[in-house]
């Protein structure tokens, strides 16, 4: 599993050994949050998947989800972030094996992966899109579309929750394309190799804005009678509980204030995509 760095730090700060309590001889374990306060900065991986987390060409950490961690981590005194770029379907797996402390991908809060990491209450909420050529020449209009149609191909990014929303609307095994980013999805639909394409609606919208030959269908919320919004947040590890309240309190002030609005405008959020359930909810998959 390859991951890249954003930052050019080569000394990471992976200190989470025993530190001895003065006159105690008891070890203390330095917790995620300890350490990160201690040496001023924090690593948080990424998918590259625009507007959630992704580098611009420079190499500058931005999108909906790491502006808000920055955000939220300098009132912690936590003042600078370094991304980890990783695919999707390895974010999990990457915070669970210590290579970065917290996940800030927009990633939805589902049950199962509720079972896997703890979540920070909900930073947004979205429906989904389907990515399609120019003029939709196959008429797609939701997952249904491809559902009825079983000559058309459907590309899903790998590890994300669309495959399972296709799954749910009765759409063949066949018919699914599972891709590891963005980028694989937007060639698949230009090379017809795929009808369409699924994903939030965001994200749809900003790959048809910046690619030829491709458009957005209008967003939609729900898959066969069900509500597909989806409310993403942040992950953390199960044993990192300190972290997860200090950004937690920081947080539920943080959302929906002018300071918040202001800093995810221009990413194409707003007051339009604030959360409307809890975090306790969606993992229960309410």
């Amino acid at each position: 599993m390859m991951t890249i760095r954003i930052s050019r730090r080569t000394v990471v700060g992976l200190g989470a050994g025993l530190v001895m309590l003065s006159g105690a001889g008891i070890a203390h374990a330095e917790s995620t949050l300890e350490r990160a306060k201690k040496d001023g900065y924090i690593r948080v991986g990424f998918a590259n998947e625009a507007p959630f987390g992704y580098a611009t060409p420079d190499g500058k950490l931005t999108g909906e989800a790491p502006e808000v961690a920055k955000a939220v981590l300098a009132k912690l005194g936590i003042k600078q972030v370094d991304g980890v770029l990783t695919e999707f379907g390895s974010l999990i797996p990457g915070l669970k094996a210590g290579r970065f402390d917290i996940i800030a991908a927009g990633m939805f809060i589902t049950p199962k992966r509720c079972a896997e990491i703890n979540y920070s209450e909900p930073s947004y909420g979205i429906g989904e899109a389907m990515l399609v050529a120019k003029g939709n020449p196959k008429g797609v209009k939701d997952f249904s579309s491809i559902k009825d149609n079983p000559d058309l191909k459907l590309a899903v990014m790998a590890g994300a929750v669309e495959g399972g929303f296709a799954k749910d609307a009765g759409v063949g095994a066949g018919q699914i394309v599972a891709l590891p980013d963005q980028s694989s999805l937007v060639a698949a639909v230009q090379s017809g190799r795929a009808d369409a394409a699924a994903l939030t609606a965001l994200s749809i919208a900003d790959m048809a804005k910046k690619a030829d030959g491709v458009e957005s269908t209008k967003p939609f919320g729900e898959v066969n009678g069900k509500s597909v919004k989806g409310h993403g947040g942040f992950g953390f590890r199960k044993e990192d509980t300190d972290l997860l309240e200090a950004f937690n309190a920081e947080l539920k002030k943080f959302i929906g204030s002018p300071e918040h609005i202001a800093l995810v405008e221009p990413l194409g959020f707003g007051k339009d995509y604030l959360p409307n359930k809890t975090t306790a909810q969606l993992c229960k998959g309410e």
